[in-house]
């Protein structure tokens, strides 16, 4: 096989690989277009799920502290009840006393009794008022519970029916991607995958426009330009390093 027959078939293979490079940039970038049009919706969903899932945590925990203040509140009822029980037994033992120390004994116990009835009112006075600050919060949130998720019920219908819009044509774009990849040697495929994640636009591969690249818009000179039509070489872009190809490398059919 002569040298020239050899050169041929090298830049053939160059051409093919700008030519496969160029078509798979074309794929992604439909497909980025695709999740563009879903905009900031699904992080707004998911943002929007977050907060009603700590709102109804909160929400649970203050109404479980509610019923906690108001069983505590029924036991120390209870135990008023008892200690008045206690009293009445002891003042009825009064009447039968015999000395003065047996009357001593039950006054200190109805004493105590008494004492213990107002330590109950009182604590049953601050666990009111912890309920009244509690429900007071319940109430509010409540309120904004509701509004939350009527906020995510309307972000997840127009996040769903945009999937449900775009979901087909991305599923089969991304097929062709991952077969158009599949036919580009590895170590290409993954210059082609650093470039594009390291941009902006997701562009790792752009043509010349108007005697620029197409990524960073700065002038390309004219031999350069000239290179890049002949596609004997892979050439990128000395100032953003997207790979540079002619804009009418693949046919207009294409």
């Amino acid at each position: 096989m002569s040298k020239a027959t050899i050169k041929e078939k090298v830049d053939a293979s160059v051409e093919e690989k700008l030519r496969a490079l160029y078509e798979l940039q074309l794929i992604d970038s439909k497909i980025d277009r695709l999740r563009i049009v879903r905009g900031e919706l699904p992080l707004e969903v998911q943002d929007l799920e977050d907060v009603v899932a700590g709102m109804e945590t909160r929400f649970e925990n203050y109404t479980s502290e509610v019923k906690d203040l108001e069983h505590q509140i029924s036991e120390r009822q209870n135990a008023i009840k008892d200690h008045k029980n206690n009293i009445k037994k002891y003042e009825a033992q009064l009447t039968k006393v015999k000395n003065n120390r047996e009357y001593d004994a039950i006054t200190k116990e109805v004493e105590f009794q008494n004492l213990e009835i107002q330590l109950c009112e009182k604590r049953i006075k601050e666990f009111k008022a912890q309920i009244a600050a509690k429900q007071e919060f319940l109430d509010t949130a409540e309120a904004e519970l509701k509004d939350k998720k009527k906020d995510l019920k309307v972000k997840r219908s127009e996040l769903e029916e945009i999937i449900e819009e775009t979901q087909k044509e991305e599923e089969d774009l991304m097929k062709q991607s991952e077969n158009k990849g599949k036919k580009i040697d590895a170590r290409l495929h993954n210059a082609y995958t650093r470039i594009r994640s390291n941009t902006r636009n997701g562009l790792a591969v752009v043509p010349v426009e108007r005697d620029a690249c197409g990524g960073c818009f700065n002038k390309i000179p004219p031999q350069r330009q000239l290179d890049i039509k002949s596609h004997k070489k892979i050439i990128v872009c000395e100032h953003c390093g997207r790979v540079l190809v002619d804009p009418n490398i693949i046919p207009e059919e294409n």
